[in-house]
């Protein structure tokens, strides 16, 4: 618990537990069944959401061009749920640590993906012109 918590509970202040993101516990604040209520919780948004994923290619709900751009949303809302359900990355002040790790992990795959492709593309603009034929 953090020290905050624990002045105000000593000062005769209420604390509040319901205040906290849904995929935020203290392990010791919480019961199993509740934390196993955040973790089923989790699994279900995220196979709804791959679920959402096969039904929109599948289907004529989106628009041919757009499925990419659908596809894209609803990866990123995945990625959303398991952050918070599973990593238990949140915007509170003890997962200042774990936001600029997974910031910097971010940085060092951009970095890895742009810095590939730019060198592929100056191999590709470079190649001899009898190489390029052969392609």
């Amino acid at each position: 618990m953090s020290s905050n918590k624990q002045d105000s509970r000593d000062q005769g202040g209420s604390e509040l537990d319901d205040d906290r993101a849904p995929g935020e516990h203290d392990g010791a604040g919480q019961s199993l069944t509740a934390q196993v209520r955040g973790y089923a919780i989790g699994f279900l948004l995220a196979a709804l959401l791959t679920a959402a994923s096969f039904y929109v290619v599948g289907s004529k709900l989106v628009w041919t061009p757009a499925i990419p751009v659908a596809l894209i949303a609803l990866a990123i809302a995945q990625m959303g749920v398991h952050l918070v359900f599973f990593l238990h990355v949140t915007s509170g002040p003890d997962n200042t640590n774990n936001v600029l790790a997974l910031a910097f992990g971010v940085l060092i795959v951009g970095l890895v993906l742009i810095g590939s492709i730019w060198i592929m593309a100056h191999l590709d603009h470079n190649l001899m012109p009898d190489m390029a034929m052969q392609r």
